[in-house]
């Protein structure tokens, strides 16, 4: 199976509690791209998304653009890797 891009990132900021979950999966409507957001304990949200370099790279700046009153800082990494999800989710 070829490898797709991958990239873990971490949005610090007013994040929770204002919807930024359901919209990145509205965003992801709108992107070939499969992974997942969610919260964490410590007040960030996480979300990974794989697919094609452009497309990953153009959803999480729309992500962003989306939400940018509320991000105050962005952690993002990227790799390559063979494809983990299927769908774009909320956990």
């Amino acid at each position: 199976m070829p490898e797709v891009h991958h990239a873990t990132v971490f949005f610090t900021g007013r994040v929770q509690g204002v919807g930024f979950r359901y919209q990145a999966l509205q965003v992801a409507k709108g992107f070939e791209v499969s992974g997942f957001v969610q919260n964490l304990p410590d007040g960030r949200v996480q979300l990974e998304a794989e697919g094609a370099a452009l497309e990953v790279r153009e959803f999480i700046v729309a992500v962003h653009e989306r939400m940018e009153g509320y991000v105050r800082k962005v952690e993002q990494t990227d790799s390559q890797r063979a494809p983990q999800f299927q769908g774009f989710s909320i956990r």
